[in-house]
């Protein structure tokens, strides 16, 4: 009966398949160098099941993603998972492990970040659990700096990323992108 339930859950909800920015030398963004990043990424991750397992209170599917992304290439897991840990300890537990494991997910998405700054997804991940976790963790600093970067980088952003991201500006009191 859990499984049925689980994969009804799966069929549910949406998801995306994203890719981030990379930016050239002189700053200006290669419409070519992301088309090609936008398919060696897209096959690196599900992405639908990862932005669901985001949106969901499952612990059941949150634990699958983190089992999935242990195999993920090793460019992209640790930003991948931070988030999803960070998301985990958002689920439940008594609040001793939920803090431990925010700050391994902090670790982790925050030194994805630091190896790639121009990274909009990675940006994306930190605004989502930035925006979603309590002040008293005191995680909200970069919100309007990520959003900025998101707004100027969204048009350069796989259609995959873009719907996702539009979709989080409904809910979003910080985003503030303004698509049609």
């Amino acid at each position: 009966m859990k499984f049925f339930i689980l994969n009804i859950i799966l069929i549910c909800f949406a998801g995306s398949s994203i890719a981030a920015p990379r930016s050239t030398a002189n700053g200006q963004r290669s419409t070519k160098i992301l088309s090609t990043i936008n398919r060696q990424l897209s096959s690196d991750l599900n992405r639908q099941a990862y932005y669901k397992a985001m949106e969901s209170d499952n612990k059941s599917l949150v634990d699958a993603q983190l089992t999935e992304l242990n195999s993920a290439p090793a460019n992209i897991r640790n930003a991948f998972m931070g988030a999803m840990t960070m998301r985990k300890a958002g689920i439940g537990g008594n609040p001793a492990t939920k803090l431990k494991l925010f700050k391994q997910g902090h670790k982790l998405l925050e030194a994805a970040i630091m190896q790639d700054p121009n990274n909009a997804e990675y940006r994306f991940l930190r605004l989502i659990i930035q925006e979603n976790a309590p002040g008293i963790l005191g995680y909200k600093s970069d919100e309007e700096k990520d959003s900025a970067f998101i707004r100027k980088s969204y048009k350069s952003l796989s259609e995959d990323l873009q719907k996702t991201i539009a979709d989080y500006n409904k809910k979003s009191k910080v985003l503030k992108l303004h698509v049609s």
